[in-house]
C-alpha cells in the first residue's frame, strides 16, 4: 500500500497548530492512484452480499459514490446535522469538544439491507461508530467498514472492530 501512502500529502498545523492533515486530494486526482483505491476498496467486499454503500461527509461522498458504482449497488450519504432536506434520523456523538450528529433519512435503508460504511479516515472512531449506531438503528445490517487512512494509536478501528465489524484500513500512519 505505499504506492498510495505516497501519493497523501501530509500538511502540518491544519486545520489548527499541532495538527497533522492527511491530504487526500492529492491520490484523487492521480488517475492510477484513484482508480487503484476504489478497486483496493471494493476487492474486500466483492464477495459479500452488499445493498448500499454508506458514505460518511464529505470524502467519504466521493469515495463511497465510487465504491457504490463499482460494486452495483446504492449510495446513502450519512450527512452531518441539518443538511437533508426530508425527515430524518440521527445519531449524536461526542468530540474533543462537544457533541455533533450524523443524520441519514427515514427511508435511506430498509430493514435488513447490507451496508457497508466508507470514509477516508479512522483515527478516533467516533463518527463511524454514530454512522454504524445510525445504520443499525434504522434496520440495516452493517457487514463492514472500510478507510483509506488509520491513525491506530487513537484506537478507532480497533473500536469498530470490538463490536465484530470488519474493518479494512489501506494505509496506517502511525502517530496521529
Amino acid at each position: 500500500m505505499n504506492d498510495l501512502k505516497k501519493l497523501i500529502r501530509e500538511v502540518k498545523d491544519y486545520p489548527k497548530p499541532g495538527i497533522l492533515f492527511y491530504d487526500l486530494t492529492t491520490l484523487l486526482k492521480d488517475k492510477q492512484g484513484f482508480h487503484t483505491l476504489i478497486d483496493r476498496l471494493c476487492d474486500h467486499f466483492r464477495d459479500h452480499t452488499v445493498d448500499i454503500v454508506a458514505g460518511i461527509e464529505a470524502r467519504g461522498f466521493i469515495l463511497g459514490g465510487a465504491v457504490a458504482h463499482q460494486l452495483s449497488v446504492g449510495f446513502v450519504p450519512v450527512r452531518k446535522k441539518g443538511k437533508l432536506p426530508w425527515k430524518t434520523m440521527g445519531e449524536d456523538y461526542e468530540l474533543e469538544y462537544g457533541t455533533d450528529r450524523v443524520e441519514i433519512h427515514e427511508d435511506a435503508v430498509r430493514k435488513g439491507e447490507n451496508v457497508i460504511i466508507v470514509d477516508d479516515l479512522i483515527a478516533t472512531g467516533g463518527t463511524a461508530f454514530a454512522a454504524l449506531k445510525l445504520l443499525e438503528r434504522a434496520g440495516s445490517r452493517v457487514v463492514g467498514c472500510c478507510f483509506v487512512i488509520d491513525l491506530p494509536a487513537l484506537g478507532g478501528a480497533d473500536k469498530i472492530r470490538a463490536l465484530g465489524k470488519e474493518v479494512t484500513t489501506l494505509v496506517t500512519f502511525e502517530g496521529h
